[in-house]
C-alpha cells in the first residue's frame, strides 16, 4: 500500500496525480477499434471467434444466445430468489421516484410547450463476467430499465468454457425483465449491441460496467449508439476524521477492493492515529479473507493511505479524485457533506457500508470512475427515457412570435425561415 504524510517529501506530487482524466492507452485503443471493425465487417462469425479467443467457449452461430429451455432449466435456492427479490423492490421503488413526467406550459408569445418522455424501444445490458457472477449489476441496470417500461431488454455477459452462464446470473436477469440473453462479453459486445449482426439486433441505447476494454469500445462507438456513462473498475475513497471506525473502514477498503485487480482504493485522514489502526486493520482482516492473495495484489498496485493537514484538504482531494463511491465519516456531516461535489454516490457514518448500496440499497451501483465523476452522473432511471419537446402555436401566436423570427432570420442570413413563419400571417 502507498502511504503517505502531509510530511513527506512526494506527498503533494502524489496528490496531483490524483486528480486525473482517464485516457486509454494506445494498445487498448488498438484492439478495441480491431475488434470492433471485425464485429462490423464479420459480424456473427467474429463473435464466435472472440467467444474462442477470449473465453476458451467453443460456441455455433446458432448458440449466441441463452434459450428458452436453458432459462426454464434454471434453479436456485429459497434465499437467492428472496435476496433479488428484495434489492429488485428498493431497486423499482428507487427508480420510479427518478423517472421524468411530461410537462407543458404557455411562453410569452402564447405558444404550447413541453416535454414528452417515453422508454427506449430496445436497451442493451452489459454484466461483466470474469471472477465472480455479478447478480447484483444485473438488478441495478436491468431493473431500473424495466421500472422505466422499455419493451426489449437484450443482456450480454460472456459465457464459460463450457457455453453456459451462472444459473443466479440467469435468474436475476430473467427476474429483472430481460427479454433476450447474449452469451458474448468484452467490446465485441459492446459491438454487437451497437452495431448488429445477423442475429443481435442493435439497441437504442447501452448500459452498464465493464473493464478498460468495454469502457474504450462504449467510448469508440459512441454516436452510433448512445450510452449511459463509461463506468470502469471500481472505485472508494474514504474520508474520515478521529471519529472513524478502523474496523468498519479496513472491511469497506477490503470488500472495493474484491473488483478486481484495476480497483483504486483510497483513504485520507486528517488523524494519524485513524491512519495507524486501519493499516493495522487491514493486515488483520486480510488473514481471515477468501481472497488474501487476490487482494493482496490490488493492495499493492490500487490503494492509497494518505495524512492529510486538515478535513478541507481531504475534501479538496475527494473532489480532484471524483471517486465512483466516497465514504464520509466525520463528527461535522452537515458541514462536509455539501462540499463533495464530484462523488458518484456518498456514503454517510460509520454505519453505511459500500455493500448495501452495492447490492440492495436501490441507487444503482453503475457509477462514473476514473475520474469522470466531473461531468457523468452515476445510472439513473431516466437515462432509460427518450426525452422529446413539443410545440404547438395558434394562429395568434404566430403573429406575435413573427417579428422575433424575422430578426433571427435576417442576421442568420435565413430568409426560408423568416418566410415559413410570415406566410401564416399573411394568409
Amino acid at each position: 500500500m502507498k502511504i503517505l504524510s502531509y510530511r513527506d517529501a512526494d506527498y503533494e506530487s502524489f496528490v496531483k496525480r490524483l486528480n486525473r482524466r482517464a485516457l486509454p492507452t494506445h494498445d487498448v485503443r488498438d484492439l478495441v477499434a480491431e475488434i470492433i471493425a471485425e464485429v462490423a465487417s464479420q459480424g456473427d462469425k467474429a463473435l464466435v471467434a472472440y467467444a474462442k479467443r477470449f473465453d476458451n467457449a467453443v460456441l455455433k452461430e446458432k448458440q449466441l444466445f441463452v434459450t428458452a429451455e436453458e432459462l426454464a432449466a434454471v434453479k436456485v435456492s429459497p434465499s437467492t430468489r428472496k435476496a433479488v427479490a428484495a434489492s429488485l423492490k428498493n431497486i423499482t421503488a428507487f427508480a420510479k421516484r427518478g423517472l421524468r413526467k411530461d410537462w407543458s406550459m404557455t411562453n410569452a408569445e402564447g405558444a404550447r410547450v413541453g416535454e414528452r418522455f417515453q422508454p427506449f424501444d430496445r436497451v442493451g445490458i452489459y454484466v461483466p463476467g470474469g471472477k465472480a457472477p455479478l447478480v447484483s449489476t444485473a438488478l441495478m441496470t436491468a431493473g431500473f430499465a424495466r421500472a422505466a417500461g422499455v419493451p426489449e431488454i437484450i443482456a450480454a455477459t460472456p459465457c464459460g468454457a463450457d457455453g453456459t452462464i451462472n444459473p443466479e446470473l440467469l435468474y436475476a436477469l430473467k427476474a429483472s425483465g430481460v427479454t433476450e440473453i447474449l452469451k458474448i462479453g468484452g467490446a465485441q459486445a459492446i459491438a454487437a449491441l451497437s452495431l448488429g449482426t445477423k442475429t443481435v439486433r442493435p439497441v437504442d441505447r447501452l448500459f452498464g460496467p465493464g473493464n478498460r476494454f468495454v469502457v474504450e469500445a462504449k467510448r469508440q462507438l459512441f454516436g452510433a449508439v448512445s450510452i449511459d456513462l463509461l463506468p470502469g473498475p471500481s472505485e472508494i475513497l474514504i474520508i474520515a476524521d478521529k471519529t472513524g471506525n478502523a474496523d468498519y473502514i479496513a472491511a469497506d477498503l477490503l470488500a472495493q477492493a474484491e473488483h478486481g485487480g484495476d480497483s483504486v482504493i483510497g483513504f485520507v485522514t486528517d488523524s494519524k492515529a485513524l491512519l495507524g489502526k486501519v493499516v493495522k486493520a487491514i493486515d488483520q482482516q486480510l488473514q481471515t479473507l477468501s481472497r488474501a492473495k487476490y487482494l493482496k495484489e490490488v493492495l499493492k498496485q490500487g490503494t492509497f493511505l494518505l495524512q492529510v493537514k486538515s478535513m478541507a484538504e481531504a475534501v479538496q482531494i475527494s473532489n480532484d479524485f471524483a471517486a465512483e463511491h466516497v465514504s464520509l465519516i466525520c463528527a461535522e456531516e452537515k458541514k462536509w457533506l455539501p462540499q463533495i461535489r464530484t462523488a458518484g454516490a456518498i456514503y454517510l457514518g460509520n454505519d453505511s457500508p459500500v455493500a448495501v448500496g452495492d447490492f440492495l440499497a436501490g441507487p444503482s451501483h453503475t457509477l462514473p470512475t476514473g475520474g469522470s465523476g466531473r461531468s457523468f452522473s452515476g445510472l439513473r432511471a431516466d437515462q432509460f427515457q427518450r426525452r422529446t419537446s413539443i410545440v404547438k402555436l395558434d394562429k395568434k401566436a404566430v403573429r406575435k412570435s413573427l417579428p422575433v423570427v424575422q430578426e433571427f432570420a435576417r442576421i442568420e442570413g435565413l430568409d426560408a425561415h423568416g418566410r415559413s413563419t410570415a406566410i401564416r400571417v399573411e394568409r
